[in-house]
């Protein structure tokens, strides 16, 4: 008896604690609960797709059936470019694009046959630069608290292979190219995460170790300089570490090679012994850092204006990240005019959004989610981005458009996915999915009319490393 009444005591209790319907501290009250379980009605439509998610993905599911039939392929304007790519389990499209673009221009101005430069070559200098980026961060913050933002942040990236363009033009500047055979690929080139979480820890101790040298220093040898030389020391041997790990991960980059250049039908035309930088220097020679630009569309910040990401860079001694903000019109514009000249671009978009992986055909109309799940996704790009999304994960190179009375309907890249992928190694973009998930174009200048030149005389806006904008793209 007295279980029972315990129990319906509790029971009325129970009751008198939750008789109102809304909680004024947040939570979710029993009555709340009903009202919202009604929210699913268990028709025979709701449990035949219930049935169907057991067995089945939602993007399985969501294929739209009315929008299956293949894409026409032709296009009015097309860059020539010469067999595909695949940067396999890395976050390496960045280098990948950016060397695609420029192997497409040695290919045709040399008429050579398959070429393609060395991504792993490239790839080993941009972890040495990004491990020397950190570390000279943790020096640069060191007496900063250890809660900083900035600080903090630095801890939580000490290196990725993820990045963006000026990653390709300063590093390649600094350190040239060579030929993919003199520095193949390697397993931890192809797979770098387990590469990447080794360097990243040893980087995140070494980080440590620089603050506390600096903390417990002595206050005469910080006036005298002595500390801050102690602590580049300090920089250089955990280089030295660095240097090691990548070179039995990636191999030691040449520093002098020969090399045979053959054409299109296979003849011999030279055959010479190069530096990576001479052999730039002969074969692309352009100035990167100077001659192109970057721009973006991003309807969160203001158009017109010049932007600049803080410690946004691969190379210390390098360039931030800046760009442009354009409207996607002005953007097109000069896109179809670098086109028409056979010039390809880096690009980069939101790729995975209504891709068709089977087709590579990135389409709007291509999932129809709304249907299946029963509700409406009605957020614009500003608001897709201003909440997390939405947002630019990958780079490919920009190499064709379909004109139709002077207007794009669709426009076609270049992944680094490989030559099965997708339509023959390329994506295919309906110019609607264009509007809605493309974000960073990369320029010869040549192509930028002078009243969009003209804004670059600005004084960038400072926006901080942290922004989720503007994470590497992989």
């Amino acid at each position: 008896m007295k279980k029972v009444f315990l129990v319906a005591a509790l029971g009325l209790l129970s009751v008198g604690a939750f008789a109102q319907k809304s909680d004024p501290k947040g939570g979710l009250t029993p009555e709340m609960l009903t009202e919202i379980s009604k929210g699913y009605a268990g028709t025979p439509s709701d449990k035949a797709i219930r049935n169907a998610l057991n067995t089945a993905q939602i993007n399985v599911l969501a294929t739209n059936a009315e929008n299956l039939a293949m894409i026409d392929t032709h296009f009015s304007d097309e860059v020539k470019t010469w067999g595909r790519t695949d940067q396999a389990s890395s976050g390496r499209c960045w280098l990948f694009t950016g060397l695609n673009v420029l192997r497409a221009k040695m290919i045709d101005k040399f008429d050579l046959g398959p070429f393609t430069f060395s991504q792993n070559y490239v790839f080993f200098y941009d972890q040495l630069e990004k491990a020397n980026l950190f570390l000279q961060g943790i020096i640069d913050t060191k007496d900063l608290p250890f809660e900083d933002r900035q600080v903090d942040w630095l801890f939580a990236n000490p290196i990725s292979d993820g990045g963006q363009f000026t990653g390709v033009s300063n590093l390649i500047m600094k350190y040239g190219v060579v030929p993919s055979e003199v520095m193949p690929e390697t397993l931890a080139a192809n797979n770098t995460s387990q590469m990447r979480t080794q360097i990243a820890n040893k980087l995140r101790e070494d980080g440590l170790l620089l603050r506390d040298a600096w903390e417990k220093a002595s206050a005469a040898d910080k006036r005298s300089g002595k500390a801050a030389s102690r602590l580049q020391e300090m920089k250089i041997d955990y280089l030295k570490e660095v240097y090691h790990m990548l070179a039995i991960c990636l191999g030691v980059p040449p520093t002098e090679f020969t090399w045979t250049r053959r054409d299109r039908s296979g003849e011999v035309r030279s055959t010479k012994t190069y530096t990576p930088k001479s052999f730039y220097e002969e074969y692309i020679g352009e100035d990167l850092e100077n001659n192109y630009i970057m721009v973006m569309n991003d309807p969160v910040r203001e158009y017109y204006k010049v932007y600049e990401i803080q410690y946004d860079r691969h190379v210390y001694d390098g360039e931030n990240w800046v760009y442009l903000n354009l409207p996607i019109e002005d953007i097109k514009q000069m896109a179809i005019a670098s086109i028409k000249d056979n010039t390809a671009m880096y690009f980069s978009c939101d790729v995975n959004k209504f891709l068709s992986r089977t087709s590579g055909v990135a389409d709007l109309k291509n999932y129809d989610y709304e249907s299946l799940m029963g509700v409406t996704f009605g957020m614009n790009k500003e608001q897709r981005v201003k909440t997390h999304a939405s947002g630019s994960t990958h780079a490919m190179t920009l190499i064709a458009v379909d004109l139709k009375d002077g207007k794009p309907t669709k426009w076609m890249v270049e992944n680094s996915w490989g030559a099965s992928s997708g339509y023959k190694g390329n994506i295919i973009m309906t110019d609607e999915w264009f509007n809605e998930y493309m974000f960073r174009l990369v320029l010869q200048k040549k192509y930028v009319p002078d009243s969009i030149m003209k804004y670059f005389d600005q004084e960038p806006i400072q926006l901080p490393s942290w922004d989720p904008m503007f994470l590497p793209e992989e």
